[in-house]
């Protein structure tokens, strides 16, 4: 008995390939160790500079976080 392709067969593996290309595009590349080293001292640096303007400007940070978990409230109900 041959061996027949149903269109729906063919229709998942389509829909596997094109989830693996979206897996490619989503993995990050691999960094050498010193770029890495870099780029986490970087964040590290950015996360501090937001923290001390935050201290300074603690009420443009409250207002900021509020129209933040609003926004994000209006995505979940809408």
């Amino acid at each position: 008995m041959p061996l027949s392709l149903r269109s729906e067969d063919h229709l998942d593996v389509r829909a596997v390939t094109v989830h693996a290309r979206r897996m490619a595009w989503t993995t990050p590349p691999r960094l050498d160790p010193d770029r890495s080293r870099r780029r986490l001292q970087l964040l590290a640096e950015l996360a501090g500079a937001r923290a001390v303007q935050q201290r300074e400007r603690p009420q443009r940070a409250r207002s900021e976080r509020l129209r933040q978990l609003i926004a994000t409230r209006r995505r979940v109900a809408g």
